[in-house]
């Protein structure tokens, strides 16, 4: 009998035991700690939760609500930043939820929403650098950063610097940061984050700031040593969410079609997140990194060089001091 495999691939069998087993597999899908089950409140704290709109943000800042804390919504969108508040505050009952305007590409922008932040709040025990894009067209900002950069990661790095005094004040406090295990498909040049040497093919400057978002983190921890506030950086998972909505149509679609079976949900990429900045396990834990199913792993080899760490911070500081 002569057959060929496009004949096994196109019979209608094959086709439906694909798709069973992709649904078993999804099915079969479960963290290892779940949130829900997390007795820890945080009724008289206050977090920061950037980019809450929507996404892994939302799921972060409905769980941090859920829990009784007072929540800060930094949105670079105020429509989408006011349903997200609408929706949060009456699944929840918790009516002290705030929308605060955050563009983190502008550093003009995080002065502006620190300055606020400062004025309006007298403590803060939690800071969750969650706002991030991808395949944003290549573009130099008015502070002369390369886009991606400024939003992924020169953005947070002032944002935190600015709210530093705030958060140790407010000890124990903890800040987290959302990389992604991309970073380790990143490199450190310091010239990409002007736009120089950037190849722009898919997700390698997205990979490029992951990457300097753990080293950052590692020597953020190193100088918070003593203070009570501790730093940490995860990677949430391979999510679907709309971190993917600059990329073209076909992209979006596979990625959408193959997600919806194997990847995880936006809620399930807040876990880790969620993991870090609330539970007992993670308490006084700092300059680590977690992967998606919150466990400790060692990230990429220049995440675990303390003079990178050093230069990294002190250039970061040159680039956004006035």
């Amino acid at each position: 009998m002569n057959w060929e495999w496009s004949d096994i691939y196109s019979h209608p069998l094959w086709m439906v035991s694909t798709a069973i087993l992709a649904i078993i597999a999804r099915a079969q899908r479960k963290a290892l700690w779940d949130p829900r089950a997390c007795p820890v409140k945080l009724n008289g704290k206050t977090a920061v939760v950037t980019g809450a709109n929507t996404g892994i943000g939302k799921f972060i800042a409905l769980d941090f609500a859920r829990r009784g804390a007072r929540v800060i919504l930094a949105c670079r969108s105020e429509a989408r930043g006011t349903a997200a508040l609408q929706e949060i505050r009456e699944s929840t009952g918790n009516q002290n939820i705030h929308l605060r305007l955050l563009d983190t590409s502008s550093l003009d922008s995080v002065r502006r929403f620190a300055a606020r932040i400062l004025e309006e709040e007298k403590e803060l025990h939690i800071l969750v650098n969650n706002a991030g894009a991808s395949g944003l067209p290549s573009k130099i900002t008015a502070d002369g950063l390369e886009i991606t950069f400024a939003t992924n990661h020169v953005g947070p790095f002032l944002l935190t610097s600015l709210l530093l005094d705030l958060l140790k004040k407010s000890a124990p406090a903890r800040i987290v940061n959302v990389s992604s295990m991309n970073h380790w498909r990143g490199e450190v040049n310091f010239d990409h984050f002007h736009g120089h040497n950037l190849n722009h093919v898919m997700d390698a400057t997205y990979n490029h700031t992951k990457l300097h978002n753990v080293i950052w983190t590692n020597e953020l921890a190193r100088r918070l040593q003593g203070t009570g506030v501790t730093a940490n950086s995860l990677h949430p998972g391979v999510v679907m969410t709309d971190v993917m909505r600059n990329y073209n149509f076909i992209i979006r679609f596979l990625f959408n079609l193959v997600g919806f079976f194997f990847f995880k949900t936006a809620e399930e990429g807040s876990f880790s997140p969620i993991y870090c900045a609330v539970s007992e396990e993670a308490e006084g834990i700092s300059g680590k990194y977690f992967n998606s199913d919150c466990s400790l792993v060692l990230p990429a080899p220049p995440s675990r060089d303390p003079a990178l760490g050093v230069k990294e911070y002190e250039f970061c500081e040159r680039l956004t001091a006035k």
